[in-house]
């Protein structure tokens, strides 16, 4: 009994220990405010116009909200690679991504902050 009672114990301690790590359901940790103010600007300027606005794409690119982008698949440097040297087209048929010119490597940490602030927020889609 004091067996049971201890993996109850410890079971218990770990879910809440896991719940209060200031993520949710989707395993993003709450994102640094001001970086993701700045990031919402350069994303807005630099990715917007083939991802969309609200992240949820376009014409030209797809949804920064798809659960391909959880960050158990593309990772944060997947971003980073995409933006620094372009990406080939593989989960869809909007063609090459071009690298994007002019961005820091600041700026970059900013814009997966709101990418990643946003997918915490909105969940991802299927």
């Amino acid at each position: 009994m004091l067996r049971l009672t201890t993996i109850a114990l410890v079971f218990g301690l770990t879910l809440a220990a896991c719940s209060s790590s200031g993520g949710d359901s989707t395993g993003i940790p709450v994102q640094d405010a001001d970086l993701v103010a700045a990031g919402d600007v350069l994303y807005q300027a630099n990715c917007a116009e083939c991802h969309g606005s609200d992240l949820r794409g376009t014409d030209k690119g797809p949804s920064h909200l798809s659960i391909v982008y959880v960050p158990g698949h593309h990772g944060d440097q997947a971003f980073v690679v995409a933006a620094r040297v372009g990406v080939r087209s593989h989960h869809w048929d909007f063609g090459n991504m071009a690298p994007v010119d002019g961005l820091s490597d600041d700026d970059l940490t900013a814009i997966i902050a709101f990418v990643r602030e946003n997918q915490r927020i909105q969940g991802f889609e299927p």
